[in-house]
């Protein structure tokens, strides 16, 4: 785990790095891409992991995930999402979505579909980007379940 922890920083150092020069473009309450790190929480394990966003148009895109659980397992997964402003609050827009999800563990992989619900804010006087999300799962092979109560927080550097 400290292994993994020391490369998610290593990575994230990285990328502000990288994208140093690119930050006046992240400035106001709108961004193209976000590039970050998530934590998956809730009914069963937490993860810690990777997390990137793009707008397709201005209210569609596409979200990706790759999460470290305890005890090996790796969550691979993605969305479509529809994203919609909030009137009256600068930078915060609600958004809603749907795709798949795949957890590849120690002699198993679950097949998944993950609806979500959640609100991103947009820092607008800093490339900084904030994501919490309701991200319930539905597990669709090795005994079919679902899991109401798994959440999500991202932090993302705006480009």
């Amino acid at each position: 785990m400290k292994k993994l922890l020391f490369g998610m920083a290593c990575a994230v150092m990285l990328i502000f790095t990288a994208t140093q020069s690119m930050a006046q473009k992240g400035m106001g309450s709108t961004y193209k891409t976000a590039l970050g790190v998530r934590v998956d929480f809730g009914d069963g394990g937490t993860g810690f992991g990777f997390n990137g966003k793009h707008f397709l148009t201005e209210n569609n895109a596409i979200d990706a995930n790759l999460i470290f659980f305890d005890g090996g397992a790796v969550g691979l997964g993605g969305e479509f999402q529809y994203n919609d402003d909030i009137n009256g609050a600068a930078g915060l827009k609600w958004y809603a979505g749907i795709g798949p999800n795949f957890i590849f563990g120690n002699g198993y992989t679950n097949v998944q579909l993950r609806p979500v619900l959640g609100l991103d804010y947009k820092i607008t006087t800093a490339p900084i980007d904030f994501a919490f999300d309701w991200r319930p799962m539905f597990t669709l092979n090795n005994g079919t379940n679902f899991t109401a109560g798994r959440f999500g927080l991202s932090v993302r550097f705006s480009l």
